[in-house]
């Protein structure tokens, strides 16, 4: 089968030999009468004491995974909306240490939230997981609520392996953590369902285990030996985890119901590098990359913590308390970020894994990269004090992170983002009656083939699809090549490439829409020239264009041209330009076409959230399809046409949001064109929306 896909950037500053496509390995304790253990030996997904959790082994507990396996066939649950929840379980206020942590996880899952439809996430790959719905995970992610509880903490439930010299708290079970989570639901009377994610997170000193025996633990002991060599050989060092996420299913529901809660396990696991005052601690625990993913050089991988920094990047240097300790809540972004991925993906522990039990970001430990030409960045040197560099490889919402790449079943590869780039180059002038050809196999698409479940019966594939608006009231949709129907490029319902014949003459828009298996969707438009008598299609140019001032900043979506309904106009409407530096300059460069007279405006569209950090202010946008982000019109400008045809508008932006976004490394635009004839005695109104991420 013909791949269209492109091969996009991957982890920067580590050697490809060493790029595994790997997760992590769990061996589980069985000389522990106290365990029972279910799953298969080395499985990520794991059953201690009766409870089945997923999860994040430290890095140097790595087993191989095998992605080829990697599947939903039954085409278990998958969420569909996660409204997350953050909890601090924190009574003795441990967090006041330093405010930064705590706020900083507050803005890591705002800044989440925000980044609905952005395509350069891990998240917008999750969009291709589907369950027996069809639907994909995670079209929309919402930061619902963050508390810090400080109900006190019960007696503790089993021994820390190895607590803090100073400072040390308590030791809870997975059995306290889900107890005190549904007394909490409770009492505050919040939701459940497979929409609601609860994350609990723990303050340094608070060790979390699986077990009363203290088997399974975040925390874990080596010996004399080990500890003065660096080295982590012990069974108590293999056993623990980073995080884990899991389930309180008490009605057995196999696709969950109103009564599961989802939950996710945040413990300390972040060190203590760099802190001052009263949080000591020995060697294991002070060293934490081997839960940050990559915090250690898989180059030197023989020389074992040999790293090139050991603790999390993107550091911020002195913090309010004046030591280095302030940016330690980035490691722990991480482990959010994995949690909230193979949450959606597999939310019961029963839904997309590989043969091994592996999950989603599991397949692709210490892989850090990204797509559309974004790398590893900033610097691996560690500086005096933090002992850490300052890399970060995604931008999440208005934040910069490093976070560990997800699986691509779609591209066969560990990814930190989706590719999306229609493209095609319009032939020169023709003559009305020849036969024309576009080709946008040119076209990035990182997510080309999706398995697609019907009500009942194994999931089939289904591909991704192109739309081609001819801007004469004609279009043609097929799917991409690479599906088997399509072996024949030129029979529909193929669209890759496509011929088209013009009957009139005159300047036209031509509009392509590439969506790909996730629900992503992008557009790009070249004009064409065809010589020839006019017609209803294609008269002279419009007139009465006036340019308004305009900014954007938002997230990648949707675009689209309309055909002619029910006495509506034809319109049709693409952004042209894809460089940020040239639009802050020159405008925003809109190529559009009517097929009758019309009046009507455009409108240049922000993310509400964006637009407030941001300090722009506008009206807000009403009338936006269901579960768009809230938006701001934050530029208009008028369309007023004496017949129908083509021509371009440029929108420029005002000189102090243009200084604004100057420093952007990127900015997505919505563009909205809303016409109604003009002549009618009956006006009927066309609605076009596009979307386009500009990047310097």
């Amino acid at each position: 089968m013909t791949k269209f896909a492109r091969s996009l950037v991957r982890a920067a500053g580590l050697h490809q030999s060493r790029l595994r496509l790997t997760c992590s390995l769990v061996v589980l304790a069985a000389a522990l009468l106290s365990l029972i253990v279910v799953a298969p030996a080395g499985a990520i997904v794991t059953t201690v004491e009766s409870t089945q959790v997923g999860l994040q082994p430290r890095s140097e507990a790595l087993g191989e995974g095998t992605p080829e396996t990697f599947a939903n066939e039954s085409g278990n649950a998958v969420v569909h909306l996660s409204n997350d929840y953050v909890i601090f379980w924190d009574p003795t206020d441990r967090f006041h240490v330093h405010h930064e942590w705590e706020s900083g996880i507050e803005t890591f899952f705002h800044q989440m939230g925000e980044s609905n439809g952005q395509l350069d996430t891990i998240f917008a790959i999750a969009g291709q997981y589907r369950d027996r719905s069809n639907t994909g995970a995670l079209p929309r992610a919402v930061f619902t609520a963050a508390y810090h509880d400080f109900q006190a903490y019960p007696t503790a439930g089993c021994t820390d392996p190895k607590p803090l010299t100073s400072g040390q708290i308590t030791c809870l079970t997975d059995a306290q953590v889900r107890a005190q989570l549904q007394s909490f639901i409770s009492v505050q009377h919040l939701p459940k369902g497979m929409s609601t994610i609860y994350y609990l997170v723990t303050p340094p000193g608070v060790t979390v285990c699986l077990d009363a025996s203290a088997g399974h633990c975040s925390d874990f002991s080596l010996s004399a030996e080990e500890e003065t060599k660096t080295e982590r050989a012990s069974t108590s060092y293999k056993n623990s985890f980073c995080s884990y996420h899991g389930d309180i299913n008490p009605d057995n529901a196999v696709e969950g119901d109103a009564n599961t809660v989802l939950y996710a396990a945040i413990p300390w696991t972040a060190g203590t590098e760099g802190v001052g005052g009263d949080i000591v601690s020995g060697t294991a625990y002070a060293n934490a990359f081997d839960c940050q993913d990559g915090g250690w050089n898989a180059e030197h991988n023989e020389e074992k913590h040999d790293a090139f920094n050991d603790q999390e990047p993107n550091q911020a240097g002195k913090g309010e308390e004046g030591d280095f300790g302030q940016a330690l809540y980035d490691l722990t972004v991480n482990q959010i970020a994995e949690e909230q991925a193979n949450t959606v993906t597999d939310p019961l522990l029963n839904g997309w894994q590989d043969s091994g039990h592996h999950e989603a970001t599991d397949e692709c430990r210490n892989v850090f990269g990204n797509t559309a030409g974004r790398t590893v960045e900033g610097s691996g040197t560690p500086a005096e004090g933090p002992n850490a560099g300052t890399l970060s490889n995604e931008t999440i919402g208005s934040g910069n992170y490093f976070i560990n790449n997800i699986w691509n079943l779609a591209s066969h590869h560990c990814d930190g983002g989706v590719g999306l780039v229609p493209r095609f180059v319009a032939p020169n002038t023709i003559n009305t009656g020849e036969v024309v050809g576009f080709d946008g196999m040119a076209s990035t698409i990182g997510m080309l083939e999706v398995k697609a479940f019907g009500p009942t019966g194994p999931p089939t594939v289904s591909y991704a699809t192109f739309t081609w608006n001819f801007g004469d009231g004609t279009v043609a949709t097929g799917f991409a090549p690479g599906s088997p129907i399509c072996e024949a490029p030129w029979l529909s319902p193929c669209a890759g490439s496509v011929f088209h014949t013009y009957t009139h003459g005159g300047e036209y828009v031509v509009t392509l829409t590439v969506t790909d298996i996730a629900g992503n969707v992008d557009t790009f438009s070249e004009k064409l020239t065809v010589n020839g008598p006019g017609g209803p299609g294609a008269a002279g140019p419009p007139v009465g264009v006036d340019a308004g001032t305009s900014t954007g900043a938002s997230t990648s979506g949707s675009g689209t041209g309309t055909g002619k309904v029910a006495g509506k106009p034809l319109a049709a409407a693409g952004v042209a330009s894809r460089s940020l530096k040239k639009v802050l300059a020159k405008g925003l460069v809109v190529n559009y076409s009517v097929n009758e007279q019309v009046t009507g405006h455009f409108e240049v569209l922000l993310s509400r959230s964006l637009a407030r950090k941001l300090k722009i202010g506008g009206a807000p946008a009403t009338g936006l399809p269901a579960g768009t982000p809230p938006q701001l019109v934050i530029a208009k400008a008028l369309l007023v046409t004496t017949k129908g045809g083509h021509s371009t508008v440029h929108i420029k932006f005002s000189k102090k949001v243009a200084a604004k976004l100057k420093h952007a490394g990127k900015a997505s635009l919505m563009l909205r064109l809303i016409v109604r004839n003009a002549s009618s005695s009956s006006p009927a109104s066309t609605t076009v929306l596009s979307s386009v991420t500009l990047a310097h």
